[in-house]
This record gives C-alpha cells, sequence and structure tokens, in this order.
C-alpha cells in the first residue's frame, strides 16, 4: 500500500502530478487513510510577470490611476496576477480566498480588471489608485527589475 500525495503549486488549484511515499504504518505509526496536499512556493515564469507589468502600465494610463507609492505592493500585486495566470490561465486577482480558482476565472469577476475596478474604480488590491487615494504615488510604470528587488525583500 501506499499513500498517493498531491503536489500544487502555492496558490493553485491545479494540480501538478502524484507521487507515492511508504504507507505511514510501515515508517512505525498510523493516520488515516486520506491525501494529503504539500504546498510549494513556485515563482511565476518571467514571461508573465512581464505580460502582468505591461498590461498594468496600460490600465494605468488608460483608467487614470496610479500604482502605489511604496512599490512593493505594486511588485507583490503583479506577480500574483502572473502566478495565476501561469497556474489558471487568467490573472485572477491575487488578494481573495477562492474555493475553486477554475470556476472563479469561468466567472470573470475578479479577473483582473476586476469587475469593482472596471465599475467603480475600487481596487482590493491597491494596484490600481485614484489620484485622491492617500496611497497613490506618481508612477503608472514600473520596470521588471523593480518587481524583482521589491519582490525579492519580502
Amino acid at each position: 500500500m501506499t499513500v498517493a500525495m498531491n503536489v500544487r503549486s502555492l496558490g493553485s488549484s491545479v494540480g501538478a502530478p502524484l507521487f507515492t511515499v511508504p504507507p505511514p504504518s510501515s515508517r512505525g505509526f498510523r493516520i488515516p487513510s486520506r491525501r494529503i496536499r504539500i504546498r510549494a512556493s513556485v515563482e511565476p515564469s518571467d514571461k508573465s510577470v512581464e505580460i502582468m507589468r505591461k498590461f498594468s502600465e496600460q490600465y494605468a494610463r488608460r483608467s487614470g490611476t496610479y500604482f502605489c507609492s511604496d512599490k512593493t505592493v505594486t511588485a507583490v500585486v503583479i506577480k500574483g496576477l502572473a502566478d495565476h495566470k501561469d497556474s489558471v490561465g487568467a490573472p485572477l486577482c491575487p488578494c481573495r480566498h477562492y474555493d475553486d480558482k477554475a470556476a472563479e476565472v469561468g466567472q470573470g469577476f475578479w479577473n483582473c480588471p476586476c469587475v469593482p475596478m472596471r465599475e467603480r474604480k475600487e481596487c482590493h488590491c491597491m494596484l490600481f489608485l485614484t489620484p485622491d487615494n492617500d496611497f497613490a504615488g506618481k508612477d503608472q510604470t514600473i520596470s521588471l527589475e523593480e518587481i524583482k528587488e521589491a519582490a525579492s525583500k519580502i
């Protein structure tokens, strides 16, 4: 008997290949039979980060919004969007919890830019801020190097 373990990337609802480990009873203890999920942190691809960076800059200009004065916030959100683009195929808002990410992608409500942003210029992630927001910076651009540097500090 073996125990199957489902490996998933952090934040992903799409399963990765299964692998097996010796059953708990052969290691000297018993646990109830069930699947155990191991989460591994995986960085989004540079290509997806660049795509989301360009999208964010373009949308900020088009919507008249600005990035947060703390570029770390901008960097983390862009990387989160890129991670979801890699794992579920769409830039799903990274600042929310989803029971079923694939279903959320299909509904489109939280795909960036989300419905609250498109309708009322309310960005829950603080990626797109209106000029009157206390946290809004003066920039509508961020370089790939700035994203990598700011995200590495976390």
